[in-house]
Order: structure tokens, then C-alpha cells, then sequence
């Protein structure tokens, strides 16, 4: 029989895992290599034996040794095990699946418009994330892994009985996406430790009394990250671009102009917008229309309506905006390898203009800093 929460070890194979076993990891007592039939092995031993290279090296491997990797990122397995969210800790409907099934059922026509009650709720799940992602963001420093800030967010969540909600939560069981450097979005913490002079985006989504909410943010990872004129420009330049856009919101607007502006404002610092990814409705369901593109010429209908909840989440790159995905078929990477920058809050559309739920506060880490003058 299979077990349902082991998944096949080979890098192209999404079935369960049966009791098939690698016998060089069973000799070497390495963990998890299961597979789904001996065929599934078979095709999978070129790159699944260099597992067995890596034990005498602390145990920590690259799953992929085999892939053309655009930049220098590269994932440090093993993933830890999944982390228990307690039972009394409300779960939304897709917890164990990955399935959000009433969203699924959604018109993408229908937006939803929060009353009084419901605009609460966002506020407090809101102000939670708000939380999460500052306590995670102070033990960022040089020499930690993203696993242990996976840890510390987690921790967090559930400190505050808040389900932590990443969108592939049953496939990579992590509470955050920890993207440094040239991982577009949904970089999966692992062994990696964080290196002076990286970039890392944080990006914290949370599950509590019925609501959800979703923000990101990207640090510079010690003193040499905060002395790249390339690190400042991109970072600071996306920050800038998410304020901007959310300065124009109030009823009336219409959603295509965030990404005009964004856009523009990219333009003007050399900078490129990646389409793929967008921003979206959020309150009782994670990702509900409208959905809210970051780019110039975007054919998004619909204006802003007060009692609406949505997030601008705008990612900017040093060079080109097309991506590619590692083999996890999760992790989103830039296709030549330079850095992208992302922010993200979820907003609240007032009767005269906009509430930022999940604004810094005083003592949030991170922050902007100067972007130097470019050298004549």
C-alpha cells in the first residue's frame, strides 16, 4: 500500500509513493526515497544517485544536480517534514488537498464587497500577517538557513492560532516562500544558508477567524547587499512602484492603472515587470477576482468599489522578465538569472480612498534606504 503523504522521489513522477524503496539509500540510511514502481526508478537513478555523493557531506544535497540552473541559487534538500498545525486552529477548505473548492466555484465576474464585520476581520488578520512577517524578518542575517526562518514563521502563525497558508502548502509543506536573489516567487525554504550580499523576499499569507491575508517584502541579507548600487535600485525602485500604486486607489479608479503606473515607474530605472504574476481579491477565499495586473496595456475591467480587499504585489527584475521553473515545477526563477525584487500588501477600498491593512509599523525591520547616485 502507499502511504498518502510520501510523494514518488522521481524529479518527473506527481504519484504517490509505494513501498518501493532506493536499496543504496536504505544502506546509507539516507530518508524519504520512495518511489512509485521500479520503472519510476529506472528512469529517475542518473540524477537520484547523486544523492548518495552527498552523505559523507552532512547530508545535504542539490535534487537536481543535472539542471541547467540560470543563476546561482541552487536548492538544499532535505526539505524538513511537514510542520503540525493544531487541530483547534481553524483550517481553510483546500488544507489538505491543495483544492480551493468554493473558490474554484467563483464567478470571475463577481467581485465580493466587504461589510462592516467582514472589513474587521481583515483588519485583524491582517495586523496577525503584519506580525508574522516582522518576526521572521528579524532573524534574517547572514549564516541562517531559509528553513530555520520557515521554522520561526510557523511558530508564529501558530502562536496566534493563524493558519499559515503558502499556495502549495500540501506538495512543499512550508508556512512562507523565501525567494533570494533570481527566484521569482515561490522559492521553497530548505538548507540554504542566507550569504552577505543576498536579497531575499518574504512572502507571509495567513489563514484566521474566516479571512485571509497575503504581503511580502524583500530585505538586503548584510552590509554588502545594503552596498550594491544593482541590490538598491531594484529593491527600492519595486517598493517605490507598490507605494505609488496604492497612492491612486480610491472608489472610481480603474484596475488597470496600477499596472500603467508600475510599469512607468520601472521604465525609468531600467527595470523590467514580470507579467506573469499578479496581484488579487482576498478575504474569506486566498485568491478571488479581480485579479490585478502589474503591467502597462493590461485589458483589466472593473474600477475600485469601496468594501473591496484586494493585494498589489508588484515583482521587478534586473533583466529579462521571462521566467522558467525548476524541476520542483514550483520554484519561478528569472530564464537569464539576474535578481527580481517583489512587494506585496493587501488593501481595503474606503468610502474617500484606501486602508493599507498590512502597512510597516514603526519597528517593522527592513525599510527603504537611499538609492545612490548613478555614476557619470
Amino acid at each position: 500500500m502507499s502511504d498518502p503523504e510520501k510523494k514518488c522521489s522521481g524529479d518527473d513522477c506527481d504519484n504517490k509513493a509505494g513501498t518501493l524503496q532506493c536499496p543504496t539509500c536504505l544502506k546509507l540510511d539516507i530518508k524519504g526515497s520512495y518511489f512509485c514502481a521500479q520503472d519510476c526508478f529506472k528512469r529517475n537513478w542518473a540524477t537520484h544517485k547523486a544523492i548518495h555523493k552527498t552523505k559523507n557531506d552532512g547530508g545535504v544535497y542539490n535534487p537536481f544536480p543535472t539542471y541547467p540552473f540560470s543563476g546561482s541559487v541552487r536548492p538544499v534538500y532535505p526539505l524538513s517534514p511537514r510542520r503540525p498545525v493544531p487541530k483547534s486552529i481553524k483550517h481553510p477548505d483546500w488544507a489538505e488537498t491543495g483544492i480551493p473548492k468554493r473558490e474554484l466555484r467563483l464567478s470571475k465576474s463577481k467581485w465580493d464587497f466587504l461589510d462592516a464585520e467582514g472589513q474587521e476581520a481583515m483588519r485583524k488578520v491582517c495586523r496577525l500577517a503584519r506580525e508574522v512577517l516582522d518576526i521572521t524578518a528579524a532573524a534574517m542575517k547572514p549564516g541562517v538557513t531559509t528553513d530555520y526562518l520557515d521554522e520561526i514563521c510557523h511558530n508564529a502563525c501558530v502562536e496566534r492560532q493563524s493558519y499559515p497558508s503558502p499556495l502549495n502548502y500540501h506538495h512543499f509543506p512550508k508556512s512562507l516562500c523565501t525567494s533570494p536573489n533570481e527566484i521569482v516567487c515561490h522559492g521553497i525554504p530548505d538548507q540554504r544558508v542566507l550569504l552577505d550580499g543576498d536579497i531575499l523576499n518574504l512572502d507571509i499569507s495567513i489563514y484566521h477567524g474566516g479571512y485571509h491575508a497575503d504581503l511580502n517584502e524583500t530585505y538586503y541579507i548584510g552590509d554588502k547587499a545594503k552596498a550594491d548600487p544593482d541590490a538598491i535600485r531594484l529593491i527600492e525602485t519595486t517598493r517605490e512602484a507598490l507605494d505609488m500604486a496604492i497612492a491612486i486607489i480610491k472608489p472610481g479608479t480603474p484596475i488597470r492603472e496600477f499596472g500603467k503606473i508600475i510599469e512607468k515607474h520601472a521604465n525609468s530605472r531600467g527595470l523590467a515587470v514580470v507579467k506573469t504574476w499578479g496581484g488579487h481579491g482576498i478575504n474569506s477565499e486566498f485568491h478571488p477576482p479581480p485579479w490585478i495586473p502589474h503591467y502597462a496595456k493590461n485589458k483589466a475591467v472593473g474600477t475600485c468599489k469601496p468594501g473591496m480587499t484586494f493585494t498589489i504585489e508588484p515583482i521587478l527584475t534586473l533583466g529579462t522578465n521571462r521566467e522558467m521553473d525548476w524541476p520542483d515545477n514550483w520554484t519561478n526563477v528569472t530564464a537569464d538569472g539576474k535578481r527580481t525584487a517583489q512587494f506585496e500588501h493587501t488593501m481595503l477600498v474606503t468610502e474617500t480612498g484606501v486602508e493599507v491593512l498590512t502597512a510597516r509599523l514603526a519597528d517593522s525591520p527592513g525599510g527603504p534606504i537611499p538609492i545612490p547616485d548613478p555614476v557619470t
